[in-house]
């Protein structure tokens, strides 16, 4: 089985991510507008997407790639499986 990749370049993405959590729980801490901690947790949901679409695309390019140009059809046919319940629970 091959190395899966690093995400490291979606940590510092993670890192902004949290300390947008930190500014919204602040936020409601000193009880702001409504709107104004809507449209920051917008902003964080909208990051999250970032890095799961990034980390689904590396995934697709090294993990999936492989397995598919591998002899491995039982290796294949499981890689495309977690990749189809992946996307199916994006979508619920």
């Amino acid at each position: 089985m091959p190395t899966p990749p690093s995400h490291t370049s979606q940590l510092q993405r993670l890192r902004r991510v949290e300390g947008q959590v930190r500014g919204v729980i602040k936020m409601i801490e000193n009880k702001r507008y409504c709107m104004d901690i809507l449209q920051q947790t917008r902003a964080i949901s909208a990051a999250l997407k970032a890095v799961e679409n990034n980390i689904m695309e590396d995934h697709l390019t090294s993990c999936v790639a492989s397995a598919l140009k591998s002899n491995r059809k039982k290796d294949q046919a499981n890689k495309i499986k977690e990749v189809i319940e992946v996307i199916s629970k994006f979508n619920s």
